[in-house]
C-alpha cells in the first residue's frame, strides 16, 4: 500500500468517525483500506460488490469531501473489492469466530454484515473499537467521576452502581467509557455475555421482531445478557411501546443483579417524553456526567493523542488547538489527526495563519457550540450602545428592534437553539417572532451595504 494513500485515508477515517455514528462508521468505513494513490484518485480496497455499490451510492460526496479536504487538494475516489482468496479467508474467519462464540455461551449483539439479514454472533472485538479502553482514556476534572464509576463498574458487574447513567454532551467520551467497560469485562470474564448496541438499534430490532413475529427471540438475546451496554438512549423519547418493552428488559436484567450500563446526552429527568417509571429506574443506581474538558485536560489529550499518532508538533500548534477547540474531544482529536497529515503529506513548517486556514470547518463548528445567546446579546448592544436589558424588553423604536432582531438572526446563525428557545432567550417571544427577525436581517443584508458590514463584523468577533 502506498504510504501516501494510507495517511490520507487514515486522517480521513478520523474525520469520518466524528462525522458519523459509531455503529455506522464501524459497519461501513472501519473496513475499507486504502490500496493506492494514482496522481489524483484514491483507490478504496472493499470486501464485496455490495459494499461497493453502498457506499458508490449513499456516501461517495460525502467520501470526495472529506478525503479532498485532508489531502488539500480534489481527489477522486475509486473502488477495488478485495480478492476472492482474501474475502474467502475472512468468511472463514468469521465463521470461526462464531463457532467459538457459540462455544463459550456469549451470544452478544453485533454488528450485522452489510449483506446479512440476520446478525451474526462475534465476539467484542468485532465491532468495539479497541482504542476505546482505559488507559486511553485522559481523567481530568471534567470527567474523573465518570471515569471512576465506569472502572468500578467493569471490575464488579452487577455489584455497584447498577445500572450506571452517563450523559454529556457530543463527543466528550460517553461511548468510550461504555466501550471501555464492555472490553474490561470481555477479557477479564471471558464467558460473559455481553449487549453493546445503540438505543437505536434495540429500537428497529424490536420492530423487526415484532413484525417477524420473533418477540420471544428477541427478549431471549437482551434478557439473559450479563451486562447490558445501550448508548443514546435518549433515543427512546416519545416512543411509548419500545419504552415498554425496555422497561422489562430493564427489570428483567436488574432484578437478576446484571449490569446496566446507559449513555445519554442529558439527564434522564431532562428527557422529554420519557415515561416517569423508566426514568426513576434510570437514577436508581449511579448517574455521572462528562463536561467539556479544561484546558490542561485538552492540553493532556493532545499530547497522548500525538504520542500514539508518533508525530511531534510544535508546542504553539498543540496550545493553539487546546485553547481554539474546547467543547468537544472527538473533534480536537480530528483536528489534530488532520494537521499531523497535513504536515506529514507536504513536508511545510506549519504556522497558526496554515492551521486556521486547514481548520477553517472546524473552527467554525466549535464556535457554533461554544457560543452562548447571553454572549451575543451583550456584544450587539455595546456594538449599537444600548442597553442590556433592550434585548429582551417590550420596546420597539428602531433603534432598538433592529439590534435586536440582528441579535436573533446571530443566535440563529452561531448556535444550535431551536428558534423557541432564542425566542425565550428574547423576554420570551414565540418561534415567529424569531423567523421574522432573520428574514428582516437577510433581507436588508441583501440590499444595505451597512447592514452586512455590521453583521459580518459582529459575526466575525464572536468567532474569533
Amino acid at each position: 500500500m502506498s504510504d501516501n494513500a494510507q495517511a490520507i485515508w487514515s486522517a480521513a477515517q478520523q474525520t469520518l468517525r466524528g462525522m458519523l455514528k459509531t455503529e455506522l462508521y464501524n459497519l461501513w468505513f472501519a473496513p475499507v483500506s486504502a490500496s493506492r494513490m494514482d496522481g489524483d484518485v484514491l483507490t478504496l480496497e472493499v470486501a464485496d460488490e455490495f459494499c461497493e455499490f453502498w457506499l458508490k451510492d449513499n456516501y461517495l460526496d460525502v467520501l470526495r469531501s472529506v478525503v479532498s479536504r485532508t489531502a488539500v487538494r480534489p481527489v477522486q475516489i475509486a473502488f477495488a473489492v478485495r480478492a476472492a482468496e482474501s474475502a474467502g479467508s475472512t468468511a472463514s474467519g468469521t465463521a470461526n469466530s462464531a463457532e467459538s462464540t457459540e462455544a463459550s455461551s456469549t451470544p452478544l449483539a453485533p454488528i450485522p454484515s452489510p449483506v446479512a439479514k440476520e446478525p451474526s454472533t462475534r465476539r467484542p472485538e468485532a465491532f468495539f473499537n479497541p482504542n476505546n479502553v482505559f488507559d486511553t482514556f485522559v481523567v481530568g476534572s471534567n470527567n474523573h467521576h465518570a471515569h471512576a464509576a465506569s472502572v468500578a463498574v467493569a471490575q464488579k458487574p452487577g455489584l455497584t452502581y447498577n445500572p450506571l447513567f452517563l450523559f454529556g454532551g457530543v463527543g466528550l467520551g460517553k461511548t468510550h467509557l461504555l466501550q471501555a467497560i464492555g472490553q474490561h469485562v470481555h477479557a477479564h470474564r471471558r464467558n460473559a455475555r455481553i449487549g453493546y448496541l445503540s438505543c437505536e438499534r434495540f429500537t428497529n430490532e424490536f420492530i423487526e421482531a415484532l413484525q417477524n413475529g420473533q418477540l420471544p427471540k428477541f427478549r431471549k438475546k437482551y434478557r439473559e445478557l450479563d451486562v447490558l451496554l445501550i448508548d443514546d438512549v435518549q433515543f427512546l423519547a416519545g416512543k411509548e411501546r419500545i419504552q415498554e418493552e425496555f422497561f422489562h428488559t430493564f427489570n428483567a436484567l436488574h432484578d437478576c443483579h446484571k449490569q446496566i450500563v446507559l449513555t445519554c446526552d442529558r439527564p434522564a429527568n431532562e428527557i422529554q417524553g420519557l415515561e416517569q417509571r423508566l426514568t426513576s429506574r434510570f437514577e436508581w443506581g449511579m448517574t455521572a456526567d462528562l463536561k467539556a474538558p479544561d484546558v490542561e485536560t485538552r492540553l493532556a489529550i493532545l499530547h497522548k493523542k500525538a504520542a500514539a499518532l508518533s508525530v511531534e508538533l510544535p508546542p504553539e500548534i498543540i496550545s493553539f488547538l487546546a485553547n481554539r477547540i474546547r467543547t468537544n474531544i472527538r473533534r480536537l482529536e480530528g483536528a489534530l489527526v488532520r494537521v499531523a497529515a497535513y504536515a506529514q503529506l507536504t513536508g511545510k513548517s506549519l504556522d497558526l495563519e496554515t492551521i486556521e486556514t486547514l481548520l477553517r470547518e472546524i473552527l467554525q463548528e466549535e464556535g457554533k457550540v461554544a457560543i452562548s445567546i447571553g454572549e451575543i446579546q451583550r456584544r450587539v448592544a455595546d456594538y449599537f450602545d444600548i442597553r442590556l436589558a433592550d434585548m429582551t424588553s417590550k420596546r420597539r423604536p428602531e433603534n432598538i428592534a433592529f439590534p435586536r432582531q440582528i441579535a436573533m438572526y446571530l443566535a440563529r446563525q452561531l448556535t444550535d437553539h431551536s428558534l423557541s428557545s432564542i425566542g425565550d432567550a428574547f423576554g420570551g417571544r414565540d418561534h415567529g417572532t424569531v423567523l421574522h427577525a432573520c428574514r428582516q436581517v437577510r433581507d436588508r443584508m441583501e440590499v444595505e451595504s451597512k447592514v452586512r458590514q455590521d453583521v459580518g463584523y459582529l459575526e466575525k468577533q464572536l468567532t474569533r
